[in-house]
């Protein structure tokens, strides 16, 4: 009988403001689904996640989700009632997109890799903060 095979974690779970400033020293992309505790993270967009990390198979780029309740640096985002997704690279906020779209999510996720690639391997600086609503 073959052994079962243990499944990597797909997204960080970041509790603490602790565990907050230790995720933005990642290497790469970080998605951050930021939640309320009242109702979780978003589980729609996990598979989406999930075949998005196959596909690139990128140790680039990072997924987690975030208590804004727990975090202090997420504040502004607590007594939402809509999915919030932040995007971080070398620990600057470049985009945010609010609502479960899953187009748009993928969208943006491979465009910031796309980004993310060409200034490692040419230099250069990133532009801050996109806010990407879904309709």
């Amino acid at each position: 009988m073959a052994a079962k095979r243990k499944e990597a974690v797909l997204q960080m779970n970041i509790n603490s403001q602790e565990l907050w400033e230790e995720m933005l020293c990642l290497e790469g992309l970080i998605v951050v689904d930021a939640y309320q505790a009242w109702c979780g993270p978003c589980k729609t967009v996990v598979d989406l996640f999930r075949r998005i990390r196959n596909e690139v198979s990128s140790d680039l780029l990072h997924f987690a989700v975030a208590e804004v309740d727990s975090v202090d640096a997420l504040e502004k985002y607590r007594g939402k009632c809509e999915p919030i997704f932040l995007f971080y690279t070398k620990g600057e906020l470049t985009a945010i997109v609010r609502g479960a779209n899953a187009p748009l999510l993928q969208k943006t996720i491979l465009k910031q890799l796309a980004v993310g690639k060409k200034v490692l391997e040419h230099g250069g600086e990133r532009f801050v903060a996109h806010v990407l609503d879904a309709p």
